[in-house]
Protein backbone atom coordinates (compact mmCIF):
# COMPACT_ATOMS: atom_id res chain seq x y z
CA UNK A 1 0.00 0.00 0.00
CA UNK A 2 1.03 3.41 -0.83
CA UNK A 3 2.05 6.04 1.93
CA UNK A 4 -0.59 9.24 1.65
CA UNK A 5 1.02 12.08 1.09
CA UNK A 6 1.34 14.94 3.43
CA UNK A 7 -1.11 17.59 2.70
CA UNK A 8 -0.64 20.93 4.41
CA UNK A 9 -3.13 23.91 3.32
CA UNK A 10 -1.83 26.78 5.41
CA UNK A 11 1.30 28.91 4.93
CA UNK A 12 2.69 28.35 8.71
CA UNK A 13 1.95 24.22 8.17
CA UNK A 14 3.71 24.76 4.82
CA UNK A 15 6.64 26.42 6.24
CA UNK A 16 7.39 23.42 9.03
CA UNK A 17 7.15 20.50 6.75
CA UNK A 18 9.38 22.52 4.43
CA UNK A 19 11.94 23.18 7.13
CA UNK A 20 11.78 19.33 8.12
CA UNK A 21 13.02 18.51 4.63
CA UNK A 22 15.41 21.05 4.42
CA UNK A 23 16.74 19.75 8.09
CA UNK A 24 17.51 16.99 6.65
CA UNK A 25 19.73 18.30 3.75
CA UNK A 26 17.43 16.80 1.11
CA UNK A 27 17.23 18.65 -2.05
CA UNK A 28 13.61 19.16 -3.11
CA UNK A 29 11.56 19.66 -6.24
CA UNK A 30 8.39 21.89 -6.70
CA UNK A 31 5.37 20.04 -9.59
CA UNK A 32 3.26 22.90 -9.86
CA UNK A 33 -0.15 22.11 -10.86
CA UNK A 34 -4.24 22.74 -10.57
CA UNK A 35 -5.10 19.28 -9.84
CA UNK A 36 -7.43 17.39 -12.41
CA UNK A 37 -4.18 15.35 -13.09
CA UNK A 38 -3.87 13.03 -16.04
CA UNK A 39 -0.55 10.67 -17.25
CA UNK A 40 1.20 14.15 -18.16
CA UNK A 41 1.22 15.39 -14.60
CA UNK A 42 2.35 12.10 -13.19
CA UNK A 43 5.30 12.30 -15.80
CA UNK A 44 6.27 15.69 -14.20
CA UNK A 45 6.53 13.62 -11.07
CA UNK A 46 8.39 11.44 -12.10
CA UNK A 47 10.59 13.50 -13.12
CA UNK A 48 11.09 15.96 -10.62
CA UNK A 49 11.60 12.06 -7.98
CA UNK A 50 14.62 11.78 -10.78
CA UNK A 51 15.83 15.43 -9.97
CA UNK A 52 15.89 15.64 -6.17
CA UNK A 53 15.21 13.71 -2.80
CA UNK A 54 11.71 15.13 -1.93
CA UNK A 55 8.74 16.15 -4.46
CA UNK A 56 6.36 18.82 -3.25
CA UNK A 57 3.28 18.89 -5.57
CA UNK A 58 1.26 22.18 -5.10
CA UNK A 59 -2.20 21.56 -6.13
CA UNK A 60 -4.17 25.28 -6.57
CA UNK A 61 -6.67 26.09 -8.77
CA UNK A 62 -5.07 30.04 -9.85
CA UNK A 63 -8.24 32.54 -9.86
CA UNK A 64 -5.78 35.08 -10.90
CA UNK A 65 -4.84 33.60 -14.36
CA UNK A 66 -8.67 33.15 -15.50
CA UNK A 67 -10.71 35.99 -16.71
CA UNK A 68 -14.43 36.86 -16.13
CA UNK A 69 -15.37 34.86 -19.08
CA UNK A 70 -13.33 31.50 -18.50
CA UNK A 71 -13.72 28.52 -16.71
CA UNK A 72 -12.25 28.81 -13.25
CA UNK A 73 -15.83 27.78 -11.59
CA UNK A 74 -15.78 24.41 -13.77
CA UNK A 75 -12.00 23.63 -13.79
CA UNK A 76 -11.91 19.74 -13.24
CA UNK A 77 -11.25 19.16 -9.38
CA UNK A 78 -10.76 15.88 -8.52
CA UNK A 79 -9.38 15.65 -5.20
CA UNK A 80 -9.57 12.21 -4.12
CA UNK A 81 -8.27 10.72 -7.43
CA UNK A 82 -5.28 13.60 -7.51
CA UNK A 83 -4.09 12.62 -3.79
CA UNK A 84 -4.37 8.79 -4.78
CA UNK A 85 -2.14 9.35 -8.14
CA UNK A 86 0.51 11.49 -5.81
CA UNK A 87 0.45 8.73 -3.42
CA UNK A 88 1.22 6.06 -5.76
CA UNK A 89 4.39 7.98 -6.93
CA UNK A 90 5.41 8.42 -3.32
CA UNK A 91 5.20 12.37 -3.59
CA UNK A 92 6.47 13.56 -0.04
CA UNK A 93 3.97 16.80 0.54
CA UNK A 94 0.90 18.44 -1.42
CA UNK A 95 0.77 21.93 -1.04
CA UNK A 96 -3.45 22.23 -1.42
CA UNK A 97 -4.36 26.08 0.03
CA UNK A 98 -7.22 27.93 -0.24
CA UNK A 99 -7.83 30.97 -2.55
CA UNK A 100 -7.58 33.16 0.66
CA UNK A 101 -3.86 31.35 2.00
CA UNK A 102 -2.53 32.73 -1.01
CA UNK A 103 -4.84 35.80 -1.35
CA UNK A 104 -5.28 37.00 1.91
CA UNK A 105 -7.58 40.15 2.36
CA UNK A 106 -5.66 43.25 1.92
CA UNK A 107 -2.99 41.46 -0.97
CA UNK A 108 -1.81 44.12 -3.62
CA UNK A 109 1.65 42.64 -4.82
CA UNK A 110 1.54 41.44 -8.40
CA UNK A 111 4.25 40.00 -10.98
CA UNK A 112 4.21 41.43 -14.42
CA UNK A 113 6.27 39.76 -16.73
CA UNK A 114 7.21 41.06 -19.92
CA UNK A 115 9.65 39.26 -22.58
CA UNK A 116 8.26 36.17 -23.60
CA UNK A 117 5.23 37.09 -21.88
CA UNK A 118 4.39 39.86 -24.29
CA UNK A 119 5.32 37.60 -27.74
CA UNK A 120 1.90 38.28 -29.16
CA UNK A 121 0.60 34.24 -28.84
CA UNK A 122 -1.26 33.94 -25.46
CA UNK A 123 -1.01 36.90 -24.38
CA UNK A 124 -2.86 38.23 -27.47
CA UNK A 125 -5.85 36.72 -26.60
CA UNK A 126 -5.46 36.09 -22.56
CA UNK A 127 -3.89 39.68 -21.43
CA UNK A 128 -4.21 38.67 -18.23
CA UNK A 129 -3.00 35.32 -18.08
CA UNK A 130 0.68 35.49 -17.58
CA UNK A 131 0.48 38.09 -14.33
CA UNK A 132 -1.42 35.57 -12.87
CA UNK A 133 0.94 32.85 -13.55
CA UNK A 134 3.83 34.67 -12.66
CA UNK A 135 2.80 35.88 -9.76
CA UNK A 136 1.17 32.64 -7.93
CA UNK A 137 4.34 30.68 -9.60
CA UNK A 138 6.85 33.21 -7.38
CA UNK A 139 4.82 32.75 -4.26
CA UNK A 140 4.95 28.67 -4.81
CA UNK A 141 8.84 29.61 -5.80
CA UNK A 142 9.35 31.54 -2.38
CA UNK A 143 6.21 29.29 -0.36
CA UNK A 144 8.25 26.46 -0.99
CA UNK A 145 11.63 26.96 -1.66
CA UNK A 146 12.55 24.45 -4.04
CA UNK A 147 15.75 23.74 -5.89
CA UNK A 148 13.69 23.06 -9.26
CA UNK A 149 10.57 22.71 -10.20
CA UNK A 150 8.99 20.96 -13.18
CA UNK A 151 7.00 22.33 -15.85
CA UNK A 152 5.19 20.59 -19.01
CA UNK A 153 6.39 21.61 -22.39
CA UNK A 154 2.80 21.73 -23.62
CA UNK A 155 2.34 25.49 -22.00
CA UNK A 156 5.70 26.12 -23.96
CA UNK A 157 5.07 30.05 -23.65
CA UNK A 158 4.28 29.73 -19.74
CA UNK A 159 7.42 27.75 -19.66
CA UNK A 160 9.37 30.47 -21.21
CA UNK A 161 8.29 32.86 -19.06
CA UNK A 162 8.57 31.09 -16.06
CA UNK A 163 11.96 30.47 -16.44
CA UNK A 164 12.91 33.71 -17.11
CA UNK A 165 11.34 35.31 -14.19
CA UNK A 166 12.95 33.01 -11.93
CA UNK A 167 16.39 34.07 -13.88
CA UNK A 168 15.56 37.77 -13.55
CA UNK A 169 14.12 37.75 -9.75
CA UNK A 170 17.10 35.36 -8.87
CA UNK A 171 15.15 32.99 -6.90
CA UNK A 172 17.19 30.07 -7.31
CA UNK A 173 15.28 27.90 -8.78
CA UNK A 174 15.78 25.71 -11.75
CA UNK A 175 13.04 25.45 -13.88
CA UNK A 176 13.17 22.01 -15.92
CA UNK A 177 10.80 21.50 -19.36
CA UNK A 178 9.40 18.20 -19.55
CA UNK A 179 8.46 16.70 -22.75
CA UNK A 180 4.61 16.59 -23.25
CA UNK A 181 2.85 13.37 -23.09
CA UNK A 182 0.56 12.86 -25.92
CA UNK A 183 -2.43 10.13 -26.08
CA UNK A 184 -2.49 7.49 -28.54
CA UNK A 185 -3.79 9.69 -31.50
CA UNK A 186 -1.60 12.44 -30.45
CA UNK A 187 -3.73 14.70 -28.86
CA UNK A 188 -1.67 16.29 -25.85
CA UNK A 189 -3.10 15.63 -22.67
CA UNK A 190 -4.78 18.40 -20.98
CA UNK A 191 -7.28 18.72 -18.46
CA UNK A 192 -9.56 20.72 -20.08
CA UNK A 193 -9.58 17.37 -22.96
CA UNK A 194 -12.85 16.34 -20.74
CA UNK A 195 -14.65 18.99 -21.99
CA UNK A 196 -14.83 17.67 -25.95
CA UNK A 197 -17.71 15.57 -26.99
CA UNK A 198 -16.82 12.78 -28.44
CA UNK A 199 -17.28 14.26 -32.08
CA UNK A 200 -14.73 16.86 -31.16
CA UNK A 201 -12.56 14.44 -29.17
CA UNK A 202 -12.17 12.80 -33.27
CA UNK A 203 -11.06 15.85 -34.66
CA UNK A 204 -9.09 17.16 -31.87
CA UNK A 205 -5.69 15.77 -32.70
CA UNK A 206 -6.00 17.43 -36.08
CA UNK A 207 -3.92 19.99 -34.51
CA UNK A 208 -1.01 18.15 -33.73
CA UNK A 209 -1.04 16.11 -37.12
CA UNK A 210 -0.96 19.24 -38.84
CA UNK A 211 2.12 20.77 -37.05
CA UNK A 212 3.82 17.67 -37.57
CA UNK A 213 3.26 17.77 -41.18
CA UNK A 214 3.55 21.43 -41.60
CA UNK A 215 6.95 21.54 -39.93
CA UNK A 216 8.20 18.83 -42.18
CA UNK A 217 7.22 21.14 -45.20
CA UNK A 218 9.49 23.71 -43.59
CA UNK A 219 12.42 21.27 -42.77
CA UNK A 220 11.85 20.70 -46.45
CA UNK A 221 12.44 23.68 -47.66
CA UNK A 222 9.41 25.52 -48.62
CA UNK A 223 8.71 28.70 -47.46
CA UNK A 224 7.66 30.02 -43.96
CA UNK A 225 4.82 31.58 -45.18
CA UNK A 226 3.17 29.51 -47.62
CA UNK A 227 3.73 26.30 -45.18
CA UNK A 228 1.86 28.17 -42.09
CA UNK A 229 -0.78 29.02 -44.50
CA UNK A 230 -1.30 25.87 -45.48
CA UNK A 231 -1.37 24.32 -42.07
CA UNK A 232 -3.83 27.01 -41.18
CA UNK A 233 -6.15 26.05 -43.68
CA UNK A 234 -5.88 22.44 -42.72
CA UNK A 235 -6.87 23.30 -39.29
CA UNK A 236 -9.54 25.27 -39.58
CA UNK A 237 -11.55 22.73 -42.60
CA UNK A 238 -11.13 20.49 -39.46
CA UNK A 239 -13.82 22.81 -37.99
CA UNK A 240 -11.47 24.39 -35.59
CA UNK A 241 -11.78 28.25 -34.52
CA UNK A 242 -7.67 29.63 -34.90
CA UNK A 243 -6.31 31.90 -32.50
CA UNK A 244 -2.90 31.50 -34.08
CA UNK A 245 -0.32 28.69 -35.34
CA UNK A 246 2.91 30.64 -35.55
CA UNK A 247 6.45 29.81 -35.65
CA UNK A 248 8.87 31.26 -33.55
CA UNK A 249 12.27 30.93 -31.87
CA UNK A 250 12.81 28.01 -29.38
CA UNK A 251 14.47 30.23 -26.51
CA UNK A 252 12.79 33.64 -26.71
CA UNK A 253 9.80 33.43 -28.77
CA UNK A 254 10.73 35.80 -31.08
CA UNK A 255 9.32 35.78 -34.60
CA UNK A 256 11.78 33.98 -36.85
CA UNK A 257 11.81 33.67 -40.98
CA UNK A 258 13.57 30.16 -40.94
CA UNK A 259 15.57 27.19 -39.63
CA UNK A 260 18.79 28.76 -39.97
CA UNK A 261 17.95 31.68 -38.28
CA UNK A 262 17.82 29.74 -34.64
CA UNK A 263 16.19 27.08 -33.51
CA UNK A 264 12.45 27.05 -33.88
CA UNK A 265 9.11 26.01 -32.29
CA UNK A 266 5.97 25.73 -33.35
CA UNK A 267 2.88 26.92 -31.23
CA UNK A 268 -0.87 26.28 -31.92
CA UNK A 269 -3.88 27.68 -29.98
CA UNK A 270 -7.58 26.52 -31.04
CA UNK A 271 -10.65 26.01 -30.13
CA UNK A 272 -13.03 23.39 -30.84
CA UNK A 273 -16.69 24.52 -29.64
CA UNK A 274 -16.22 25.85 -26.22
CA UNK A 275 -12.94 24.11 -25.17
CA UNK A 276 -9.70 25.47 -26.75
CA UNK A 277 -6.77 23.79 -27.09
CA UNK A 278 -2.92 24.55 -27.12
CA UNK A 279 -0.13 22.57 -28.25
CA UNK A 280 3.44 22.98 -29.60
CA UNK A 281 5.95 20.98 -31.45
CA UNK A 282 10.08 21.60 -32.10
CA UNK A 283 10.67 22.51 -36.02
Amino acid sequence: MPRNPTVVRTVPALRRAVDALRARKATIALVPTMGALHDGHVSLVRLAKRRAKRVIVSIFVNPTQFAPTEDFGSYPRTWKEDVAKLAAEDVDLIWHPEVKAMYPDGFATRIVPEGPATAGLEDRFRPHFFGGVATVVGKLFTQCRPDVAIFGEKDFQQLRVVTQMAADLDLGVKVIGSKTVRERDGLAMSSRNVYLSPEQRQAAPTLHRVMKDTAARLRAGEGTAAAMAAGAASITEAGFVLDYLEVRHAATLAPIGSLKDGPMRMLVAARLGSTRLIDNIAV
